[in-house]
Order: C-alpha cells, then structure tokens, then sequence
C-alpha cells in the first residue's frame, strides 16, 4: 500500500483501491436498474411519446450526457468518499455542498424504496404462478436484511453480486428482444421509423420520463476512496452507465413498441409488457426467468442506493453536520457501517408504513420513484452549476465549459418545470413542495450547526481539501477514457 493510501485510509477508515472499474461500473448501472425501465417504466413513457417513445430515450440520454461532462470535470481530478457531495462543496462552497448532501440522501433514499417495492411486485408475481400470496411487508424485510447485511460486510461483494443479478438480468430480456424481432422477420416498423403520429409535447413528456429511468449514472462517484485508480475508473463507469443502459432503453422500447402494437390492453396499460411479449412469441416458460429476473434487479437496485446513499451521509457525519457516529467505519471490514445501518432502517420502514396505511405496492413504487427523481434533478443543477465556477478558480475554465454547462441547466430545466406546471394530478403536485421542505428544514440545520460552531463551515472545506485523493503526476498523466470520446475542454 503506498504512503499516500494510508493517508487516506486513516483519514476515512474504508478500504481503498478494492473495486476493479467493472465492479465499479455495476454500481452505476444497478441504480439505474435497466430492468426496471423495461418492465415498469417504457409503458409510462409509451403513454405520452408513443410511437416516438425510442427517440425520447434517445434524447434523455443525449440530455444526460451533458451533465455527465460537467461532472466528469470533477472526478477525473479528485476523489473522496460521497463525492458528489465533495464535488458541489469545492466548486460552490461547504453549504451548498451540504445541500446536495440532502439532495442526494433524498434521491438514494426514495429510489432504494422503489427498489423495495418493485422487489415486492415482482416477487408476489412470481409466488402468484404457484397460487401463494404474501404480504408486501415480507418482501421488504427480506430485501432490506439481506441489503443491510451485504452492503455491512463488505463493499467488494456488494458490487460483485450486482454485477451478476443485472447481467443475468438484461441478457434475459435481450433475448427476449431479439426472438420478437426474429417472429418479425427483424422487419423495420415503419411507424417509429416515420414518427408517424406523434407531437412535439408528446415526446417532451417522453423524455421526462426517459430522464427519470435514466438518474443514478452518478452513483459511481460515491466509491471514490474505495475504487482502484478512481480518476480513471470512475469517469469511465460515470459514462459508460449511461451510454450502455440509454441504448438498452432505446432498444427495448422499440421493440416494446413493435411486438405490442395492436395488442389489447395496449402498452400504456400493462403491468407487465415483457411478461405479455413473451406468451405472444410462444415462449411463456420465459415469465418465471423474467420475473426472477426482474425481481433480481429490483433487489440490485435497493442494494446499490444503500452503498451510495451511506456513502453520502457518512462524511456528513464526520463532518458533524450529522451525528458523528454516522461518520465511523467498521475496523474490520472497513465499511461505513454505522451509516449502512441508518440508511437500511430509513429504507425499509417508509414503505412498510405505506403500505400498512392502505396504499397498493405498485401506488408506493410510483410515489417513491417520483420522490427520489427530484432529489436527483437538484443534485444534477448544482453539479451543473458547480463545474465551471470549481475551473474558474482552478484556472482552467474555457468557453466549451460554459457552453456544456448551460446546456445541462437549459435541458434539465424541461423536467423540473414539468413537475410544476402543467399542474401534474393529485398527489404528484405537492411532491415538489414536499422536498421543498424538506430542503428548508436542512438548510435550517445547517444553519444551527454553523451557529454552534461558527469554524464549522471552514472545518468542513478544510475537510474537503485534504480528504480528495490527488495521484501523482504519473497517475494524472494516464490518459483518462473520456478525453477520448469528447474535445478536451479544459
């Protein structure tokens, strides 16, 4: 172990350079959790864009890649653990740093339910086939014990275990994919192609959708103690997540689009499409491998929120803006495991309260994801804004990096507004004034903690300059993947 990695491991106790750039990779991609899109999220998308409902995809992902850019300004320069976090707080200051730190405690939070829940949907279909019925209460200690227990014990596992659930996952419906292709003579369906029918308006609210089933591409950053050469590993899994799960999307939504056209119910009103594609094929047997599946990466998904997520709330806590026993590590297996255990806790509880107050899984499941795709919009804008005022005072801001920099705030302006006006139904309008709230009641504790200790903004920047791991010039020298597939604007 270098000089340098003792440095760092003393100063936050996790175990540095454990995760290889696919282990590193998964993270992202589990959060993202592609299975959920094409089993849960095109039909919603479908409802608005139609026939245009690929192209949608195809612009959420270019949209995304923008802020991809600015937040890449970040982490092929420095790392630290919940680096999202760090990077908000170098670029705009240690109070909007801690903002995004809500932001994000926010967005893993509600997105690790939707993993709960989606776990729980896909396991009582499963246990349907066999005419057994549990409650969802069940399902969500079960996820959330086994997540607790894995994300506890050590990071490495955790990543190795997402990697295999969502391949094994996603070559299922890959599969799936190409047999409905193939029962079409893999003939061109003229309608998408044409954009035959559709509105400009009508692939706007496409795209939010889109938006949404993309967020968590940024989840890699908050491994950036426990990465192998993190100022490599991590932008390339940054990028890399979004470009491979944005042309997954584009993919299956097609084929979605093709293989249920004319079906009855249509495709905005199914539950489970691939489930429906494959009785249509004549390949039922595939349901059970595909609810498996799906049920899979819905427990990924929780599992990959719970890593994050206690990723951002741990130098919370050793900043003191939380308890400082959040911000402890394990001596022995070197994991937050303080901050795991709170965050599980939190995760379980809010939809077991849901339910058991009367609210349907699925309902909860829509709730939870609307919840935690707000949280990640924020976050995104104030990385957005962070990255040319952080080469500003770097020295290095050129007009490319405003330029990208606008871009990202201008397309992810689209979504935001959408959740005010038009005025969305009851109770999706008061999700925004929620978090809102939410944020205020933050930033008021933010604001007692300052006043109780008045260094406590300066301890925290102090924190966040000598906790970055910078490499040596050998190391920054490397050529980093992302220079290569955009013009070096810095």
């Amino acid at each position: 172990m270098k000089i340098e990695e003792q440095h760092t491991h003393a100063r936050t106790g996790l175990r540095p350079n454990c995760l290889s750039f696919p282990e590193v990779l998964a993270q992202s991609i589990a959060l993202i959790a592609p299975t959920m899109t094409a089993a849960l999220l095109i039909p919603l998308a479908f409802a608005s864009a139609g026939q245009g409902t690929w192209l949608a995809y195809l612009f959420g992902t270019i949209m995304l890649l923008f802020v991809v850019f600015n937040l890449n300004q970040f982490a092929r320069r420095s790392t630290s653990p919940g680096s999202m976090y760090a990077y908000t707080g170098r670029g705009l200051g240690a109070r909007f740093g801690v903002l995004s730190g809500w932001t994000l405690i926010w967005a893993y939070l509600f997105i690790g339910m939707a993993g709960m829940t989606g776990f729980a949907i896909f396991a009582d279909q499963l246990l349907g086939f066999i005419g057994i019925s549990v409650p969802p209460v069940v399902f969500f200690l079960i996820s959330g014990v086994v997540c607790w227990f894995l994300a506890y014990r050590d990071i490495k596992l955790s990543a190795m275990l997402m990697l295999i659930l969502e391949g094994l996952s996603v070559t299922l419906i890959i599969c799936l994919a190409i047999v409905v292709l193939a029962r079409h003579g893999f003939a061109i369906d003229i309608g998408q192609v044409s954009l035959k029918g559709i509105s400009f308006s009508g692939i706007g609210l496409g795209v939010i959708a889109a938006i949404f089933s993309l967020v968590g591409f940024e989840s890699a950053t908050a491994l950036g103690e426990e990465a192998k050469n993190p100022l490599r590993s991590i932008p390339r899994a940054v990028i890399w997540s979004l470009i491979l799960t944005g042309l997954f999307f584009v993919f299956i939504a097609y084929v979605e689009v093709f293989g249920l056209r004319g079906n009855t119910p249509s495709l905005d009103q199914l539950t489970a499409p691939l489930n429906v594609l494959a009785d249509q094929v004549g390949i039922g047997f595939l349901k059970v491998p595909l609810s498996i599946g799906a049920m899979l990466t819905f427990f990924s998904l929780s599992l990959s929120c719970l890593n994050a997520g206690a990723r951002i709330i741990y130098p919370m806590g050793r900043h003191g803006v939380l308890h400082t026993a959040i911000g402890s590590a394990h001596p022995l297996h070197k994991t937050p495991h303080v901050a795991v255990t709170v965050t599980i806790v939190l995760m379980v509880l809010v939809p077991m309260i849901l339910t058991l107050a009367g609210m349907a899984t699925q309902d909860a499941y829509n709730d939870v994801g609307t919840f935690g795709a707000i949280g990640f919009l924020t976050s995104y804008f104030l990385i957005s804004i962070a990255a040319p005022v952080y080469l500003y005072h770097d020295g290095n801001l050129k007009a490319g990096n405003v330029v990208i920099s606008l871009l990202a705030i201008l397309c992810l302006l689209y979504p935001a507004v959408s959740l005010f006006y038009p005025v969305p139904a009851y109770p999706v309008n008061l999700f925004p004034y929620i978090f809102l709230v939410y944020m205020a009641v933050g930033g008021g504790w933010l604001f007692v903690v300052s006043r109780r200790s008045p260094d406590k903004i300066e301890e925290i920047e102090r924190d966040l300059e000598s906790t970055h791991r910078l490499f040596s010039q050998e190391t920054l020298q490397e050529p980093v993947l992302i220079n290569e597939m955009v013009p070096e604007l810095d």
